[in-house]
């Protein structure tokens, strides 16, 4: 009967290299996880910045054509006509058809 003698196993190099390679993708892993997340949680913000900003320039177009709006009307025109010393005279109106 033969006495097996404990050998130590002996890593090839290339076992070693994966091995290294493996233990450095489960120590990245979670630290490119911390850092995607971060990326995206600052993008979110500033698109919430900015969903703000073209509320309020929507809003105060929306106030500029108001006011536009009142201040083009016939009546309004009519008024600045009269304060002037124009006055309306549907006599001068020509009709042009064709």
């Amino acid at each position: 009967m033969r006495v097996k003698k404990n050998r130590k196993l002996k890593l090839l190099k290339i076992e070693k290299l994966l091995y290294m390679v493996v233990a450095l993708l489960v120590l990245l892993t979670p630290v490119l996880i911390v850092f995607s997340s971060a990326t995206l949680s600052k993008v979110n913000i500033e698109v919430e910045r900015l969903k703000v900003q073209i509320d309020r320039q929507q809003n105060k177009n929306q106030s500029i054509m108001m006011k536009i709006n009142e201040l083009a009307s016939l009546e309004n025109i009519q008024l600045v006509a009269e304060s002037m010393g124009l006055s309306y005279n549907n006599n001068n109106i020509k009709v042009i058809t064709q």
